[in-house]
């Protein structure tokens, strides 16, 4: 009985999250799949996993701990989250407001995506900023793209609940979903981490004692 329960919850969850072709939402802009919660009844697998493969950036342009997770899937989408150890993460900490005006002349939020060849969309480098974060203390934090790829769509969700960020940071919470290009999509993870290497950098931080001189 027990098998059985699991496999009807484990379709079930499927069912919400797969749109009509049975392939991963990322947004309401790109189709039918509403991501999943993040807590997951502890015996069912969490479908992020299921169905994206988890890549990180560690200290994005030098600045310590500020690590950005990629979820990819084998479409080719890819999520730009913030990774669990990103200081806007961390206990204590309260986010103001979330900016995707990147400079006087560049918005993400005027990104224009039309047709299947994803026409219009913004052409993002490695260190594209794709918004920046204030916090209540006056920190600032500029989230980047880490790969390169089209601008499918931005969360706007996030302009007006910034708590999302950190309730739910791989789901209903990311920044921006990317397009790499078909020939760059194997590539594109060369310069990332696998979740097994971030986990190995995360250790090594707790091994590490803080400098108090």
């Amino acid at each position: 009985m027990e098998q059985v329960r699991r496999a009807e919850l484990l379709k079930t969850q499927e069912k919400a999250v797969l749109g009509p072709l049975g392939e991963p939402w990322v947004g309401e802009k790109i189709g039918g799949f509403k991501m999943a919660e993040e807590h997951q009844t502890p015996e069912i697998p969490c479908l992020i996993d299921r169905y994206f493969t988890r890549w990180y950036k560690a200290d994005v342009k030098g600045r310590p701990c500020e690590d950005h997770c990629i979820l990819q899937h084998s479409n080719r989408i890819c999520v730009i989250t913030l990774a669990k150890s990103h200081p806007l993460l961390q206990k204590g900490r309260t986010i103001k407001s979330v900016n995707y005006q990147i400079s006087a002349n560049c918005s993400r939020l005027q990104n224009k995506v039309s047709g299947k060849s994803k026409r219009g969309a913004q052409f993002l480098t490695e260190l594209a900023p794709l918004c920046r974060i204030s916090c209540s203390d006056g920190e600032e934090y500029t989230i980047y793209s880490c790969i390169r790829g089209r601008l499918l769509e931005v969360n706007e969700n996030i302009l007006h609940n910034p708590v999302l960020l950190q309730e739910k940071p791989s789901t209903e919470g990311y920044i921006a979903v990317l397009l790499p290009k078909f020939e760059e999509s194997k590539s594109i993870t060369q310069g990332l981490m696998s979740h097994t290497e971030y986990e190995e950098i995360l250790q090594n931080r707790c091994n590490t004692p803080s400098d108090t001189s």
